[in-house]
């Protein structure tokens, strides 16, 4: 990765616009794990940046040694799986060192990140968070891994749900099995097929996923 020509104005302007979507700061890289999370995140959504060495008020404290690049190399190869190539710069500013770390967004989701016992969980970003994939996203990210095109049979099941969402507005996954008596996996195989033909969307409101009807549809 090359560095900018001005490098003090582009990592300031990056400073600036806090964290996001596409961004995250970290003061210190103490967990391993956590940063392999904050990877499976951008990962699985639209790639982001990692600021080492930045506080979350946008305070610069700088990297203090190599360890932390063997940290970051180690979260992406080790503890994600499939492991996940990065980008990284080491940028001078204020007389300190700020790590960037660029990943990507993953062709070919999900990328897991490994918790204490080993186990793999997969994440999304969602504005300045790093959330736990549902059922529903691991069904799309399955279906969108197939080579053959997804048909959907068109059953009174799929009309019924249809049907539901439009009568209550938004409803969570737990709430769609309810009423229409159906498990976990059925329905939010169902879902994550609506939502690739762009019949619904899936929303994130108060740390719940709720899914709803498209407004055009």
């Amino acid at each position: 990765m090359g560095y900018p020509k001005n490098e003090t104005s582009y990592i300031q302007k990056l400073i600036a616009e806090g964290e996001h979507q596409k961004q995250d700061f970290k003061f210190a890289i103490s967990d391993i794990r956590k940063i392999a999370k904050s990877i499976s995140a951008f990962s699985n959504t639209e790639g982001g940046r990692l600021l080492i060495g930045v506080k979350d008020n946008g305070k610069i404290a700088g990297i203090h040694s190599e360890e932390e690049f063997y940290m970051i190399e180690a979260a992406a190869c080790r503890y994600c799986s499939p492991p996940v190539s990065l980008q990284t710069a080491i940028h001078h500013l204020e007389g300190k060192d700020i790590m960037e770390v660029i990943i990507a967004e993953s062709t070919s989701k999900p990328v897991y990140a490994l918790d204490e016992q080993n186990k793999k969980w997969a994440y999304i970003r969602i504005n300045d968070e790093n959330i736990l994939a549902n059922m529903t996203h691991l069904n799309i990210w399955k279906h969108n891994n197939k080579d053959q095109n997804t048909i959907i049979v068109y059953t009174q099941q799929e009309q019924q749900l249809l049907n539901i969402l439009k009568q209550h507005g938004k409803l969570t996954l737990n709430q769609c099995c309810r009423f229409t008596h159906n498990n976990r996996n059925t329905i939010s195989k169902i879902l994550a097929d609506f939502i690739r033909f762009d019949l619904i969307e899936q929303v994130f409101q108060e740390h719940t996923f709720y899914f709803r009807l498209k407004e055009d549809k």
